[in-house]
C-alpha cells in the first residue's frame, strides 16, 4: 500500500495516485466541485427556496419561524428535525443539502453539476 495520506473535511483518505487525482480536472479531488440538489420523483434540480418550499410542504413540513432572522427553517410535526438553512439561497451549500436528504429518503438526491 504506496500513496499518500490526505486529510479533507475531517476525513482521512489514502490517494495512491495524488499527480493523477489533481491533474484529472485541475483539482484536488472532488470535493470542489459543484452540487444540486435534485427532486428524485420529478428529476428537477431545486434551484429556488420557493421550488424547496413547495415540496417540502407537500413532504409534511411546515415554515418554523424561529427567532433567526438568518434562518430559513422547517419542522414536521411528526419528528424532533429541523430543518435550518441560510437566508440567502446564494449561500445554500452542499452541507444543507445533505441535510435534507437524510431527513427525506428516497425524495432528494445530491449530485454533481
Amino acid at each position: 500500500m504506496s500513496g499518500v495520506w490526505v486529510f479533507r473535511n475531517g476525513v482521512f483518505r489514502l490517494v495512491e495516485n495524488p499527480q493523477a487525482e489533481a491533474s484529472s480536472d485541475g483539482r484536488q479531488g472532488s470535493g470542489s466541485r459543484k452540487k444540486v440538489l435534485v427532486h428524485l420523483p420529478t428529476g428537477q434540480v431545486v434551484s429556488s427556496y420557493s421550488s424547496l418550499e413547495q415540496i417540502l410542504t407537500g413532504l409534511g413540513w411546515e415554515r418554523y419561524y424561529g427567532g433567526d432572522p438568518d434562518l430559513f427553517q422547517f419542522h414536521k410535526h411528526s419528528s424532533i428535525d429541523l430543518i435550518s438553512l441560510p437566508r440567502e439561497f446564494s449561500k445554500f451549500n452542499s452541507v444543507y443539502m445533505y441535510d435534507i436528504v437524510i431527513k427525506n429518503p428516497n425524495i432528494f438526491h445530491v449530485r454533481d453539476m
